[in-house]
């Protein structure tokens, strides 16, 4: 009988969700930690945290929110005036260009409104799965889970998974958690690669889920 190489030593679904309670203990109303003050305003700060801090992008939209919390006001404001204001986050030239892009399609045929909508989205300029994932989630309330790279790295370093992608990550997640977890799911797992389980340093001495872990660069 062959064996399935792919969940091969796979934690138990069980352990996934004595852990996801641990977390929940822990931390019930977990939140992103990107500053916003609506759905639009959330769309370009995740659009901007590729591949970037958030505190970085924090920094940035501080000011910039301001004077462009909505579509078109990002549209009055024009690309070289957001990149004034942008151009200590990494990539800040291809950013511009998406989010003015995406501002122009939410005017013209969303009516300035970010859509409920996974495809509306993703349809967007520079909108993947992992950024619509986050907008259902933290706005729309929606038991979606993005996968950044905390959390693939997480996913893994716990036998949660062994997927190859992003996609096949979250997919392997989302069949082991109620919606309940899954809601919080992603901000757990972010938060906890972010402070706890870091991937050069973690800090196992003060991991809540220590005994769980059984990874080669356990420390302690």
């Amino acid at each position: 009988m062959k064996t399935d190489k792919k969940n091969e030593n796979l934690r138990p679904a069980k352990e996934i969700l004595e852990i996801m309670e641990i977390f929940n203990r822990r931390d019930p109303n977990p939140r992103c930690e990107l500053n916003f003050s609506n759905a639009y305003t959330l769309l370009v700060a995740v659009v901007l945290s590729a591949q970037s801090t958030d505190k970085g992008v924090n920094r940035a939209t501080e000011n910039l929110f301001k004077v462009a919390d909505t579509p078109q006001k990002m549209l009055d404001l024009g690309i070289e005036g957001l990149k004034s204001y942008i151009k200590t986050i990494g990539l800040y030239n291809n950013k511009a260009k998406s989010i003015m892009s995406l501002s122009k399609d939410l005017v013209e045929k969303y009516g300035g409104t970010v859509p409920h909508d996974r495809n509306a989205l993703e349809n967007l300029a520079g909108v993947g799965r992992k950024t619509a994932n986050v907008v259902l989630n933290v706005w729309f309330n929606e038991p979606t889970l993005a996968v950044d790279t905390h959390v693939f790295r997480v996913a893994h370093r716990l036998n949660m998974s062994r997927g190859k992608t992003p996609l096949d990550v979250e997919k392997d997640l989302l069949k082991v958690l109620p919606p309940e977890y899954a809601k919080n799911a992603n901000h757990w797992l972010v938060l906890f690669g972010r402070y706890i389980c870091k991937a050069q340093s973690p800090d196992c001495l003060n991991c809540p889920i220590n005994a769980y872990c059984h990874s080669f660069d356990k420390k302690g």
